[in-house]
């Protein structure tokens, strides 16, 4: 069985709101139901757990009246870090799943990509998006700067996609709580990750113009 947990931990302090951005609404939706409905559309079937600060169930129930289709997802509160949140998230997953940890606010994700990571953590244990790097890259170094050659590094997306067991096991076993996504936790435990193609749409809203391209692109779909 497939299942996702989808950690909405944002408070929207950078896009200088009131409201969480995960809350949010394109197109008269907010942001977490165009990435919920993303997953449901790949599967129906798929087990979606929501983990949220418990200030924001209230938000949540009150938008979950709004989507019946959202009737069945399952709901969490999260922890002090995102570590804890996954990790509590990960209680209401079945060992036996293929379970996809992905950010609420990256409603912009591919059915390719979905089902590419999925398919990919069934046969290797593991599935991780990442796109290249576009932009001309420098590190700071003294008083000047170096190139970095970007060939050599890749941009990171969610979901990030494992066999259910693994990712609990390393999540249960890690010692280290600063992890900023779940790749880390698990290639802290198992080593290697196996690193997937994602799509470069694929992209985590955080700034005011972030909702504008996601705007943009959700409207041609």
């Amino acid at each position: 069985m497939r299942s996702v947990v989808i950690v909405a931990g944002g408070s929207g302090s950078r896009m200088n709101s009131q409201i969480p951005k995960q809350f949010m609404e394109i197109h008269k939706k907010p942001v977490i139901v165009w990435t919920m409905e993303k997953f449901l559309e790949f599967d129906p079937s798929m087990k979606i757990v929501l983990v949220l600060p418990e200030n924001h169930l209230i938000v949540w129930q009150n938008i979950e009246s709004k989507f019946p289709r959202l009737k069945n997802i399952q709901v969490t509160t999260g922890g002090a870090t995102r570590f804890h949140s996954v990790q509590n998230g990960l209680k209401h997953v079945s060992s036996r799943d293929i379970v996809g940890i992905h950010d609420a606010v990256r409603p912009l994700v591919s059915m390719d990509s979905i089902r590419n990571c999925y398919e990919q953590a069934m046969i290797r244990g593991s599935a991780v998006p990442v796109v290249d790097m576009e932009d001309s890259l420098r590190r700071l170094e003294g008083k000047g700067s170096v190139v970095i050659d970007r060939r050599q590094l890749k941009r990171v997306q969610t979901p990030q996609v494992f066999k259910a067991s693994k990712l609990i096991e390393a999540y249960e076993n890690s010692l280290e709580k600063n992890y900023t996504d779940d790749a880390s936790v698990y290639e802290s435990y198992f080593g290697n990750i196996n690193l997937v193609e994602g799509n470069p749409e694929n992209i985590k809203i955080t700034y005011p113009a972030d909702m504008k391209m996601a705007a943009a692109l959700l409207k041609s779909e």
